[in-house]
């Protein structure tokens, strides 16, 4: 299991790289500037965060196996209190925030989401055929 963890976290780094070459195309396609808006580091937070999660559960598997999905929600609050503290004090700098400004952090957020939740279903199916 621990390889295919390892493997979940590299097809999600690749995967999202993918989505960030297609999210800053479709930028510079509309007369945007591709890489503001703290794009980069919206991007490498929510991968940070999302191995992390990950992670966490991966070695809390066995343990709280009952309590995996709760332990995967707080690690989303957490995700979401971050921005928070990190990201929105800068979008709202300007009194407002604008639609690219909420798509440069959520797209990223959202595509990080599915796959730790793909990754924590198949961790779930994994603990649930081999219950020792």
């Amino acid at each position: 299991m621990a390889k295919s963890i390892f493997k979940y976290i590299l097809i999600s780094f690749f995967l999202l790289i993918l989505i960030f070459l297609i999210h800053t195309k479709i930028l510079s396609c509309n007369n945007h500037s591709p890489y503001s808006n703290q794009i980069i580091l919206t991007y490498l937070f929510n991968f940070i965060v999302a191995v992390l999660i990950i992670l966490g559960l991966y070695i809390v598997r066995k343990k709280h196996k009952d309590n995996l999905g709760y332990l995967f929600m707080a690690g989303s609050l957490l995700k979401f209190v971050l921005f928070f503290i990190l990201f929105y004090p800068i979008y709202k700098s300007d009194g407002e925030m604008s639609k690219i400004e909420f798509f440069t952090f959520f797209i990223p957020y959202f595509s990080c989401l599915i796959i730790e939740t793909l990754t924590l279903i198949k961790l779930l199916k994994f603990l649930d055929s081999n219950p020792s």
